[in-house]
């Protein structure tokens, strides 16, 4: 079998091509001249005597035989790179870029504080951050769009595989000087003559409370619903109503909002994540999904329910 003589860094150029579609983003990515990135992308394509991109004047595109050798590039370059992780001076410059799906109740407060940590670490790894409902995280992951997602135990499909890592439960958000900011539980019958708040039913948080209310023979009345939870907890500070949302979303230390647990009944949500079945991550992103594990399952970045005011029972 003929030896095909080609290096790292021609595979390299023509990852980088490939995902950014473009030789100049590429050459920046890379820290090469664009002349020089075409070279070596040249002398891939006369080693393996196939071409790679079809060229014109405003784009780049992979041809068939491209697209069937992207994967094989990246398979390699991965293997090489993830050999490498090892080594600290190697790891703390890496570069890459990693895109993470996420529902926004986790995406609020929880997300920013892992990526400034792993950021920090690793500050050459760029990272993309898809906050989208939970039926959309899950389209992402699936079709490739995301490394790999955070979401709840929803209606999963089978070709995602869950890893619940976080019990989340659900608390009751108010103004820090509502009645009720005294109890130390607060349950649904105390909040019959309230007006509540919650984000709308195509939500996977609005859709696990329905179901749990469901089963209570309870029909709360939400006087408004809203799309994000930002807008939510801005409409329970501005004191609007009170509202049931999942303890991470609400920030221990919010200034003019707290959350007290919810009880009769009570109801969480399994946080976790999500990642396509036998999918191989790549190094930056298995960097990252590793980080967020340890995050989620340590106490470090769970948010805790808002301390009692002074002299409360």
């Amino acid at each position: 079998m003929a030896r095909i003589n080609f290096d790292l860094q021609q595979l390299q150029a023509f990852v980088a091509v490939a995902e950014r579609g473009s030789f100049r983003a590429a050459a920046e990515q890379i820290h090469l001249s664009p002349p020089a990135l075409s070279r070596r992308i040249e002398r891939l394509e006369s080693i393996i005597g196939i071409r790679l991109f079809n060229r014109t004047t405003r784009e780049v595109e992979l041809t068939s035989l491209g697209r069937v050798f992207l994967e094989r590039a990246r398979s390699a370059v991965d293997d090489l790179e993830s050999a490498m992780l090892g080594i600290s001076d190697i790891a703390t410059t890496r570069s890459g870029r990693v895109t993470v799906a996420c529902v926004p109740s986790a995406a609020l407060y929880f997300l920013p504080k892992v990526i400034s940590s792993f950021s920090q670490r690793y500050p050459s790894i760029r990272i993309r951050v898809i906050d989208e409902s939970m039926n959309q995280t899950l389209q992402s992951v699936l079709t490739g769009e995301s490394d790999f997602g955070i979401g709840f135990m929803s209606t999963l499909m089978p070709e995602i595989t869950f890893e619940a890592i976080h019990n989340d439960p659900f608390v009751i958000a108010m103004r820090s000087d509502h009645r009720l900011v005294s109890r130390k539980v607060v349950p649904w019958s105390e909040l019959e003559s309230e007006r509540l708040i919650s984000v709308a039913r195509s939500s996977g948080n609005r859709q696990l409370l329905d179901d749990v209310m469901s089963k209570a023979g309870l029909n709360p009345y939400f006087a408004f619903e809203v799309s994000h939870i930002g807008t939510l907890l801005g409409m329970v500070e501005a004191g609007l109503g009170l509202a049931p949302v999942p303890r991470m979303a609400l920030p221990a230390n919010h200034p003019n909002v707290v959350g007290r647990p919810l009880t009769r009944p009570s109801l969480d949500r399994q946080l976790g994540l999500l990642t396509k079945q036998g999918q191989t991550l790549r190094p930056a992103a298995a960097m990252f999904h590793e980080h967020l594990h340890a995050a989620l399952k340590s106490n470090r970045f769970k948010s805790k329910a808002s301390p009692l005011p002074t002299g409360h029972a």
